[in-house]
């Protein structure tokens, strides 16, 4: 027999057995003790021991027991009985232990030039659009101004980007290949 008739051959027999009713497994192999869960670890409870009620201090004290299931019944969501036997819910806090990052630092102030000319970048475009919109004068003169004004604007700011070593790094560059 080839692999592949083999492989045809399980195939077959998984769509035959498909509308079959599943054997119970638990009878040829019972769940194992251990893996029987009576109660709910506690979360601060180390590999779940200590939460967990074995029955040792049942005839001990019965006001520990009450206690423990009166937790038990707050870690669920419920609150304590009311007076007519019901048992009304309780809001879960959410854990407020996680990460706030610092506040950013403040931005940089800008100098007058720089601030003509991100004026000049957004202002030219920005009035030829409100003067199309709103019928205000178009002679040439004022479009030539605010198409010189976004193209002025666009080049200082990029001459003034400062893409070079900062002034303070000193003579070496570090390692330059």
């Amino acid at each position: 027999m080839t692999p592949q008739s083999d492989e045809d051959e399980v195939w077959r027999q998984i769509v035959a057995s498909f509308n079959e009713k599943a054997e119970d497994a638990s009878a040829d192999q019972p769940w194992p003790d251990r893996e029987n869960v009576t109660e709910e670890p506690r979360p601060g409870a180390a590999n779940g021991s200590a939460g967990a009620h074995d029955g040792a201090d049942d005839d001990r004290d019965g006001a520990r027991d009450t206690a423990r299931d009166t937790a038990r019944d707050d870690d669920a969501g419920e609150g304590p009985d009311e007076a007519d036997g019901r048992t009304a819910p309780v809001a879960v806090s959410e854990d407020d232990d996680h990460y706030v990052p610092p506040p950013p630092p403040p931005l940089p102030q800008a100098d007058a030039i720089t601030r003509a000319s991100w004026l000049a970048l957004f202002g030219g475009p920005a009035y030829l659009l409100l003067a199309a919109l709103l019928d205000w004068p178009r002679d040439g003169w004022i479009v030539f101004a605010a198409v010189a004004a976004f193209i002025a604007g666009f080049v200082v700011l990029v001459v003034r980007m400062g893409d070079g070593p900062p002034t303070d790094s000193g003579w070496d560059d570090g390692a330059v290949v």
